[in-house]
C-alpha cells in the first residue's frame, strides 16, 4: 500500500520530502478513515489549494494540518449522514471533563497542552496502523481536531526579559525547580483592596463619526501649536514667540508646527515650519538646521526655535528646545477633589503605598492559522496562577487582518465570536479569580467588530450583572489610575509610525536609545498621536473629542503596544538641570505571532520605575 500510495502522489505531480515519516503518517490515514490512496491524494490536492501551497511537494510539517483536514471532512459526512447527531466543539469541550471541575476545577487552570501531552502519548501508541473497524469516540476525535502548531510547543512561557531583577530578590536562573513554569509564574501577594479610576475614556460608544472638517483639523493643530506656546512663555525663560516670517538679525524665539514642504517624506532639506495665526497668520518658513548638532524631528511636532533670520524667507536654527512633560496632577483633578484627597492623606495616621501587579498583553490573541484562541487561554491559565490584580488587554481582539477574516471564510458573526471566544471566557476568569480582580478591555483600530476611527470609542457590549464591575471597557487612547498609580494606554501603532517619520541627528558620544526617545515624543508632544500628517492606516478625526488624545500629566506607566520588539523602559527628561523619571514605557508585544505564541508582560509597580519588577513572558 505504501507503493500505491507514493505513485498516487506521483501521478499528481507530487513529490514526497521525508518520504518514509509522509508514507508512514498517510498510511495510518488510510487505515483510519477508509480511504484509498486516490481519495487520499485526492483530499490532499483540495487541502494544497485552499493551503495555497507554493511547490508541488509533500512535506513531513504539512502532515498535521493535513490531519485537521480530514477530519474536518469526516465530521462533515457524518453530520448530513445523522443530521440530529451533535458534535462537540471547542466551546462546550468543558463538558467532556466535569468530573475534573467537580473536583478541583483543574480543567480552568490548566492550558490546551494539558491535553496535548496526553494526545501525544495516545498518538505514539496509535502511530503503527490500526486494522480495528471500531470509529473513533467523539472525545478522541475532537482532541485530535484541536491538534495546532501553537499546541505542539515544547515550554509554555519563557521569560524574555526581566526589568529590575534585583528587586525581586533573585534571579530565574538562580532557581532550582524542576518546572519551568513555576519558575516564571511567581504568586503574588493578595492585596487588601484595589481602586480604580477612570479619569479620560473619550469619546462615548454611539458617537457619530466620518464628519471631519477641514476647520475642525485646522483648530486642532492651532490650538496645539498655541499650548505649546502658552507653555514656553509662562516658563519665564525664553520670553514672547515672535513671527517667524520677519526678517531680523537678532537672536528671537518662535513656535510652531514641523512639517514638509512636500508630499514625500521629510527630510533635513524640506523642513517648513508653520506658525500660528496669532503670531504669524499661519503661514510657512523654510528652517535651515546645518547648524544643529542635536535634533530629532517629525512632522506635526511642535517645536521652539532660537534662530537669527537673515532675509525672512529660511530660519537659520542655532537651537531646539522641547517642551518638558507635566509632572502635576493639577490638570486631571478637580481642586476641591485634590484638597479633600491631601487632607484625608494629611490625617490619616498611615499611607497605604501605592502597589500594583497586573499582567499587560495586546492583540492578536489568536493565531493566523486558526479561530481557536489558543494564546489567550493560554494567558488566563498564567494569570489564574499568578493573581494579579489587574489585567490589561488591549486590541485587536478578532484581528482585520486574520487570514480568515479576510477570506471570509467564518461561519459566525463578528460579535458572536467576541462574545463567545473573548466576553465569555473573561467572565469565568473574574468569577474563578473572585470579586478583588479587574479586567480593562482597550479596543483597536484593526478589530474587525468595532467601528474604524481615532480616538476610538470602548466597546459597547452587555456584561452580566456579576461581573459588570469587574470587566471595564475603555476607549482608545484611556487614562486611568490604579491604587493611585496614573496608566495611558493607546493601542494605535505610533511608535512604529514615528521611526517611519522621524530624522535625528546625534552626537557621537550620545547613547542611541532611539525607541526611548521616540516614545518621549509623546510626553514633551502632551499627545497619544502627535504625528501629522497620520498614518494611511489611521483614521484620524480631529471632530471626535480632540482633546480625547491630550496627556495631561505624565502617567507613571505608559503603555504602547506595538509591532516593534517588545520593550520596558523608564522615560528620563531633564528638568531644572537634574535627570526626573516618573514613567515607566512598556510595549508588550503581540500574544500571538504568525502561527506560534508571542510576548506579554508581567508587572509588579511599587511606588516607582526603580522599585519596580517586570518581565517581558514570551509563550
Amino acid at each position: 500500500m505504501d507503493a500505491d500510495i507514493k505513485a498516487e502522489f506521483e501521478k499528481s505531480g507530487f513529490s514526497l520530502i521525508e518520504e518514509d515519516q509522509i508514507l508512514q503518517k498517510c498510511l495510518t490515514y488510510c487505515i483510519n478513515y477508509k480511504l484509498s490512496p486516490a481519495d487520499l491524494v485526492a483530499n490532499w490536492e483540495i487541502y494544497y489549494l485552499n493551503r495555497q501551497l507554493n511547490d508541488l511537494r509533500v512535506e513531513a510539517a504539512y502532515m498535521d494540518g493535513f490531519l485537521t483536514h480530514l477530519q474536518n471532512d469526516q465530521k462533515e459526512i457524518i453530520i448530513k449522514e445523522e443530521p440530529h447527531l451533535h458534535i462537540y466543539s471547542s466551546n462546550n469541550i468543558d463538558m467532556l471533563h466535569g468530573d475534573e471541575q467537580d473536583d478541583n476545577k483543574k480543567s480552568f487552570i490548566d492550558t490546551p497542552n494539558h491535553f496535548y501531552e496526553q494526545l501525544n502519548l495516545e498518538s505514539n501508541t496509535a502511530s503503527t496502523p490500526v486494522t480495528s473497524d471500531k470509529p473513533s469516540s467523539t472525545k478522541r476525535s475532537e482532541l485530535h481536531n484541536r491538534i495546532t502548531p501553537f499546541g505542539q510547543r515544547m515550554n509554555k512561557f519563557a521569560s524574555q526579559f526581566i526589568f529590575n531583577d534585583q528587586v525581586a530578590g533573585c534571579s530565574l536562573n538562580n532557581i532550582e525547580s524542576q518546572n519551568v513554569d513555576d519558575d516564571v509564574v511567581r504568586r503574588v501577594q493578595s492585596s487588601e483592596s484595589f481602586s480604580l479610576h477612570i479619569h479620560r475614556s473619550l469619546p462615548e460608544p454611539g458617537c457619530r463619526f466620518m464628519y471631519d472638517r477641514i476647520e475642525d483639523r485646522f483648530n486642532s493643530l492651532e490650538h496645539r501649536i498655541r499650548r505649546h506656546s502658552s507653555a514656553f512663555a509662562s516658563s519665564g525663560l525664553y520670553g514672547e514667540p515672535n513671527d517667524a516670517t520677519l526678517a531680523s538679525q537678532k537672536n528671537i524665539f518662535a513656535v510652531g508646527m514641523i512639517c514638509c514642504d512636500g508630499e514625500g517624506r521629510l527630510n533635513e532639506k524640506s523642513i517648513m515650519l508653520q506658525g500660528s495665526v496669532e503670531h504669524s497668520g499661519g503661514q510657512r518658513v523654510r528652517v535651515d538646521i546645518e547648524k544643529l548638532h542635536q535634533f530629532s524631528l517629525f512632522p506635526g511636532q511642535a517645536k521652539l526655535y532660537l534662530y537669527m533670520c537673515q532675509n525672512g524667507h529660511c530660519l537659520m536654527a542655532s537651537k531646539v528646545i522641547e517642551n518638558s512633560p507635566i509632572t502635576h496632577d493639577d490638570g486631571i483633578m478637580p481642586p476641591a477633589k485634590k484638597q479633600a484627597l491631601d487632607h484625608e492623606q494629611k490625617g490619616s495616621p498611615r499611607r497605604k503605598s501605592r502597589l500594583l501587579s497586573v499582567v499587560v498583553a495586546a492583540g492578536p490573541f489568536t493565531t493566523t492559522d486558526n479561530m481557536l484562541f489558543e494564546p489567550l487561554k493560554e494567558l488566563l491559565a498564567y494569570a489564574t496562577r499568578r493573581q494579579p490584580q489587574l489585567l490589561i488587554l488591549m486590541g485587536p481582539f478578532l484581528d482585520s487582518e486574520h487570514p480568515e477574516i479576510k477570506k471570509g471564510t467564518i461561519d459566525r458573526s463578528f460579535d458572536e465570536i467576541f462574545s463567545v471566544e473573548i466576553l465569555r471566557k473573561l467572565q469565568d476568569y473574574v468569577q474563578y479569580m473572585g470579586s478583588t480582580v479587574r479586567v480593562i478591555l482597550v479596543p483597536s483600530t484593526r478589530d474587525a467588530n468595532h467601528d474604524f476611527v481615532f480616538p476610538q470609542p470602548s466597546f459597547d457590549i452587555e456584561i452580566s450583572d456579576e461581573t459588570k464591575h469587574q470587566i471595564s471597557c475603555l476607549a482608545n487612547p484611556c487614562l486611568f489610575s490604579a491604587n493611585e498609580i496614573m496608566v495611558g494606554c493607546c493601542t494605535v501603532d505610533i511608535l512604529k509610525q514615528l521611526s517611519s517619520e522621524e530624522i535625528s541627528r546625534n552626537p557621537v558620544d550620545a547613547s542611541g536609545d532611539r525607541i526611548g526617545r521616540l516614545a518621549m515624543h509623546l510626553l514633551s508632544q502632551h499627545s497619544f498621536y502627535p504625528l501629522y500628517p497620520p498614518s494611511v492606516n489611521v483614521p484620524l478625526d480631529f471632530s471626535l473629542a480632540p482633546e480625547a488624545m491630550d496627556i495631561p500629566l505624565t502617567p507613571n506607566v505608559l503603555l504602547l503596544p506595538s509591532d516593534l520588539a517588545p520593550f520596558i523602559k523608564v522615560l528620563n527628561y531633564e528638568s531644572s538641570g537634574e535627570k526626573v523619571c516618573n514613567c515607566l514605557c512598556v510595549n508588550p508585544g503581540r500574544l500571538s505571532k504568525g502561527i506560534g505564541g508571542g510576548t506579554f508582560v508581567d508587572l509588579n509597580y511599587h511606588e516607582d520605575p526603580n522599585k519596580s519588577h517586570a518581565s517581558i513572558i514570551r509563550i
